[in-house]
């Protein structure tokens, strides 16, 4: 086994009490491996709401614990601190997205001001000698729900309202022990695995420099979180689908 796989990291600061203590208060060290595995995608994934975090890519873990949402590259941060807290070997896996799939899920504004190519990152945790992608943690089932009843009509490939899928009815983002996606349509270019999320950002900065990083952490994260709250609420009705 790849000792880097279960190492501690700045961001995966897996030993601090916020996250020993959400562990020992749900019972995840004395669960089987997989069981363990999926109980911790399905907190991330349904419990740390889908979100815009207030910092940058780089939020340590705890930090997105106590912030309680996040989206690709936060919760995977998250999700592979909880996982090698319990001994489970993960690692990340890194791209670039489009950023049609936003379309929707951000305000215009910041729509427009965003780059053509956003960071993207998922993880891969290994079970039973074999690496699983655990990409379908980025939406809540609430808001993910809330899509596709807003887009009820569709069941072919969907991109937009941060999603990008091949059927918007059917996403593999349930836990059977194998792959799960939601984003994985929108992918533009892959930049590599990394033994964590430290090496990553060393490497490729994050999605929020200069000016408009400051404008994201000082405005716009508000303004994103808003229209996510309202499109979770689900009161914009039913469209018609044509974000393919």
């Amino acid at each position: 086994m790849n000792q880097d796989y279960l190492q501690r990291t700045a961001i995966l600061d897996f030993d601090v009490p916020v996250i020993s203590n959400l562990i020992d208060a749900r019972g995840w060290r004395q669960l089987p491996t997989e069981q363990a595995a999926r109980a911790v995608y399905e907190f991330c994934r349904d419990e740390i709401l889908f979100g815009y975090n207030a910092g940058a890519d780089s939020l340590p873990a705890s930090a997105i614990l106590d912030e309680g949402l996040g989206h690709c590259n936060t919760k995977s941060n998250l999700l592979m601190a909880l996982l090698r807290a319990l001994g489970i070997p993960c690692r990340l896996r890194a791209f670039t997205i489009d950023k049609r799939l936003q379309k929707g899920a951000m305000t215009a504004f910041v729509y427009f001001m965003a780059p053509r190519e956003i960071l993207h990152t998922w993880v891969e945790v290994e079970l039973q000698g074999q690496w699983v992608v655990l990409e379908g943690v980025i939406l809540d089932e609430r808001y993910l729900r809330a899509v596709q009843d807003r887009f009820s009509d569709c069941q072919h490939a969907f991109v937009g309202y941060a999603v990008a899928t091949s059927c918007l009815a059917r996403p593999a983002v349930q836990w059977t022990g194998g792959d799960t996606y939601i984003q994985r349509e929108g992918i533009a270019r892959e930049l590599g695995l990394y033994a964590s999320p430290d090496d990553f950002y060393r490497e490729h900065k994050t999605n929020l420099n200069g000016v408009k990083g400051w404008l994201y952490r000082n405005f716009f994260y508000k303004a994103l979180n808003d229209n996510v709250r309202r499109i979770r609420g689900g009161g914009a009705g039913n469209q018609v689908c044509d974000h393919r």
